[in-house]
């Protein structure tokens, strides 16, 4: 049996979850509402204060989406009480970001500035010239957007310069000898 998929989700005070007719499960919290469709073949059942997501059988497909679907009603009930964020670091002589309203401004070195604009129920914050913080309730918005940033200007192994998240480790090399 799923690990994962087995263990209940405790519902929070102040969250509530509903399941309608082919899995659509609404999600509300104190930072907003989310809501998905998950696979009908799951039987997701709220049991007082928790949710229970059982599978009809054991063929290999069914267990993979028992565990997947615990897990994704659960990073909405994270997402509507606690949010999701995500810390960018842009490195490099000259990389800098600045916010104008609702868009982020990256200069990265190219010829012109790269413009992104922050998607619905995502907010980019800055915190100082060389640090971007992504938060909201949606993990998957939240990560797919601070990808989208990382990816104007990933980071490169011989000086270390561009945008990296917070957390990652970069494998640097050694560049060129001279010759002998």
């Amino acid at each position: 049996m799923s690990r994962i998929g087995r263990m209940p989700i405790a519902i929070p005070a102040g969250v509530t979850v509903d399941v309608a007719e082919n899995n659509k499960v609404t999600v509300k919290g104190p930072k907003g509402t989310l809501e998905r469709v998950l696979p009908s073949e799951m039987s997701i059942k709220v049991e007082g204060a928790e949710v229970v997501v059982t599978r009809p059988n054991d063929l290999k497909k069914m267990k993979s989406l028992h565990g997947l679907t615990r897990t994704l009603i659960n990073n909405m009930v994270v997402g509507v009480t606690n949010g999701y964020e995500k810390v960018l670091e842009i490195n490099g002589v000259g990389y800098k970001a600045a916010k104008q309203g609702k868009k982020l401004v990256l200069s990265l070195g190219y010829s012109h500035t790269v413009d992104m604009e922050d998607p619905e129920g995502v907010e980019s914050v800055l915190d100082g010239p060389n640090k971007i913080i992504i938060k909201g309730i949606d993990k998957e918005k939240v990560g797919q957007y601070a990808a989208n940033i990382r990816e104007k200007r990933a980071p490169e192994p011989y000086k270390g310069k561009g945008i990296k998240y917070a957390d990652e480790v970069i494998r640097r090399k050694v560049g060129k000898t001279g010759k002998k």
